[in-house]
């Protein structure tokens, strides 16, 4: 087929020329012209055109034509723009009326200064009368294109497009012969009927084959459609992440084997495939091959985008160090050639590299190329302002945002980065930077211990901006909204709005090993909680095999698999942990987050195998740290730690007002377990001051002593309730094993019997889940 011509734009040129020849009024001109513009302008220009399905299409139908002109009216009375549309194309009536038709296209321009010149010499009149298109006019600049692109076919390319002409049109023959029945009417070539023949005889069987036969036919696709339509996939592929559609990788093969010469593009998109499959060896294959053919044509100009491609791509397969000698590269080829969007592209990529792998930057951090973070973040802003580049200017201000939590810093600065981004996402329209925008102030929100605002976050992302964010952004919002409903005890709902995600979004290999790793995660902390050695291993092996480059999920990992060692009472194996990870903390990627839990747990490790006094210094540095960052949900946690370490030194008044002092920020939080633990702390506490009573009263009962051992055993219940939610089944034992020590203690034998039978039902219960 031709590089340019199609049916469907034959189809767009009799339209432009009815059109041209002043027979649509002005009511029904803004309508057809507005659906021309919609054909034939660019795909990403299309965004506000009310012909939104074109750009799912590479060419239009007559289907769709039909719908655009019917019903629209026409200077000539009794005739729409549709009846005047099929007499038009009914009027090309042999392949030799189309050679005419082509002919006479210029007509329907402006004539250039020169022809005007040669008409004036010639002393020929100005036409009067008639409407000329601009030469430079959207459809101007089609019809030249058009007529240009047809001189140059060869014979048997331009019969191609007859043949295909003919089949385009068929669909309205009857409605055509129906509207002109005086006309002499033929399927498909005026020089049959004059011979007398139908399309049934020997000679249009030879000529045009079964020109009735409904199947698509890719032959009538040019390399320009094809070209646009890759451009699609690939900007999709792009800014979504995720593979190819079977659908249209069926209709692409359909394509290449029509035999439609196929654009460069067709190897990078098969670049972008392979590796979201994780097919590395066909994915620097096409890589390779797009730039090969690229450079012949544009030289040195997109070597430094190779390059760029060549280093992510290197990265994904984990060789971390030719990844950065190769976006090294990359910068300094971009710098030589004052192309700023591509070093500006590949500097914002080398600093979030750097914050994932930092071991891997030492190369470069000692070259000077980028400063510290807080230089290389000032320099990226700086540039995108300059270049206007406003999505990466919006990156920047959340990474900055992003730095500073990490670090601790000021929370009034992250909030003041944030806010704006936000406004440079409304002023410049940056639907794709909001997701996350709003990624990042939930996670903001959950710091501070605003837990509702983080969740409603998440909700907003994912209902109104997940179409437009990338599918990674959307996961992470997904597992971040699953993991709050996890730790309020909703595992089932949690598990149930993993699993509503389409399959078809996890093709790409990557965001398929993300979706395991959050489901395994949301599976192993309910496994923790039920206390189940065997499915806690089992999902553990599994979860360890999956060496995903982000810190934060990893981390996540090592605390749940510490927290699972000390409910099992290893204690030498859970220090083990907490000082591997400790080690493992990059000052790069360093995050007070993780700082703050890992102190708290080798407090609590500490004050579980009698080492209480260690254990009061990690607490308080931890809490100090949390309160100096304003990291709340740490801080109580802190708080609760602190509190379990005086409860084994006998401080129990201070317990108690510590605890009671932030029991109701502890409630705000939706943390169950923490909530049981801070309730337990209180029962603890208040039966320590009442067995103190009870052993200065020489063993006498008190009012206060019983109004001690209401509180805890109000509290007991409190902590039953939460563990009970997270289907912790150690904790509801302990408290039960505790309520019945207490009506022991009250001489209420019956119910302590009661209480020490529904103990041994839980330990029933949970081993029969197992």
């Amino acid at each position: 087929m031709s590089r340019y011509l199609t049916p469907s734009k034959v189809a767009l040129l009799c339209l432009i020329s009815i059109y041209a020849e002043g027979v649509v009024p002005n009511s029904s001109a803004i309508h057809v012209l507005s659906f021309l513009v919609a054909c034939l302008s660019p795909l990403d220009s299309e965004q506000n055109s009310p012909y939104k399905q074109w750009k799912t299409q590479y060419s239009v139908s007559i289907k769709e034509l039909e719908a655009a002109l019917f019903g629209h009216l026409s200077s000539i009375p009794g005739r729409s723009t549709w009846d005047l549309f099929l007499k038009k194309i009914w009027s090309i009536d042999s392949c030799d009326a189309l050679e005419v038709f082509f002919s006479n296209v210029p007509d329907m321009l402006v004539k250039t200064r020169e022809e005007q010149i040669r008409d004036r010499d010639n002393s020929l009149a100005p036409e009067l009368g008639c409407m000329r298109l601009s030469r430079c006019s959207p459809l101007g600049a089609f019809v030249r294109r058009a007529q240009l692109e047809f001189t140059r076919l060869q014979f048997h390319d331009s019969v191609k497009l007859w043949k295909g002409f003919v089949k385009y049109r068929l669909p309205t023959y009857q409605a055509w012969a129906r509207r002109n029945p005086s006309d002499e009417q033929t399927m498909v070539d005026m020089n049959l009927l004059e011979l007398g023949l139908d399309t049934s005889s020997q000679l249009a069987q030879v000529a045009y084959g079964n020109i009735q036969d409904d199947t698509e036919d890719e032959n009538y696709i040019s390399t320009k459609d094809v070209e646009r339509l890759l451009e699609f996939q690939i900007g999709e592929l792009q800014r979504m992440g995720g593979r190819v559609p079977d659908g249209m990788k069926t209709r692409l093969e359909r394509i290449i084997t029509s035999g439609v010469t196929l654009p460069n593009l067709i190897h990078y998109l098969r670049f972008l495939d392979a590796w979201r499959a994780g097919d590395y060896p066909s994915s620097f294959d096409n890589l390779h091959r797009y730039f090969d053919y690229t450079m012949h044509s544009r030289e040195r100009s997109s070597y430094q985008y190779a390059l760029l491609n060549l280093a992510i791509l290197q990265a994904d397969f984990g060789c971390y160090r030719e990844a950065v000698s190769a976006m090294q590269e990359a910068v300094s080829i971009a710098r030589e050639s004052h192309d700023m969007n591509c070093l500006n592209f590949c500097m914002s990529w080398l600093y979030h590299f750097g914050k994932a792998f930092p071991e891997q930057m030492k190369d470069v951090q000692n070259t000077g190329m980028l400063g510290n973070e807080k230089e290389g973040l000032a320099f990226l802003k700086a540039k995108a302002k300059e270049t206007e580049m406003w999505s990466l200017l919006s990156t920047t201000l959340l990474s900055e945002a992003k730095l500073e939590l990490q670090n601790g810093e000021s929370l009034a600065s992250s909030i003041e980065n944030i806010v704006r981004a936000s406004h440079l996402n409304v002023v410049k329209n940056l639907a794709n930077s909001t997701g996350p925008q709003l990624l990042l102030q939930s996670a903001l929100y959950a710091r501070i211990g605003v837990t509702h605002l983080s969740w409603l976050n998440s909700e907003i992302f994912q209902e109104c901006y997940a179409s437009k964010a990338p599918f990674e952004d959307y996961l992470k919002s997904t597992f971040r909204s699953c993991h709050l409903l996890a730790q309020q005890g909703r595992f089932k709902e949690a598990s149930t709005r993993m699993n509503q995600i389409p399959p078809e979004k996890l093709r790409s290999l990557k965001a398929n090993q993300y979706w395991t790793f959050f489901s395994g995660i949301l599976k192993l902390k309910r496994q923790v909680c039920r206390d189940d050695k065997v499915a806690t291993d089992h999902l553990l092996s599994q979860l360890q095999a999956i060496h995903l480059p982000d810190n934060d999920v990893v981390a996540l990992l090592n605390l749940l698999h510490v927290e699972f060692m000390i409910r099992q009472g290893n204690y030498t194996r859970a220090l083990e942990i907490v000082e591997q990870t400790a080690q493992s903390i990059h000052r790069d990627n360093f995050d007070i987050n993780c700082q703050v839990k890992l102190l708290c747990l080798k407090a609590r490790i500490l004050e579980k195998t009698a080492q209480p006094q260690r254990g009061f210094s990690l607490a308080m540095r931890a809490a100090s740290i949390a309160h100096r960052s304003r990291l709340l949900p740490g801080l109580w946690e802190a708080i609760c730690v602190l509190s379990g370490v005086l409860l084994s030194l006998q401080e129990f008044e201070a317990v108690i007002e510590m605890v009671e002092s932030i029991m109701p920020q502890i409630l705000e939080t939706n943390d169950s377990e923490l909530a049981a633990r801070a309730h337990s702390l209180l029962v603890d506490a208040n039966m320590g001051i009442a067995g103190k009573i009870w052993s200065k009263s020489q063993g006498q009962s008190t009012p206060v002593g019983k109004e001690y051992m209401n509180r805890a055993l109000e509290n007991l219940d409190y902590a039953y309730d939460q563990y009970e939610e997270i289907e912790d089944i150690k904790g509801q034992c302990e408290m039960m094993a505790k309520k019945a020590t207490v009506m022991h203690l009250t001489g209420d034998l019956v119910l302590a019997n009661d209480y020490a039978a529904k103990y041994l039902d839980l330990q029933k219960l949970g081993s029969t889940d197992r």
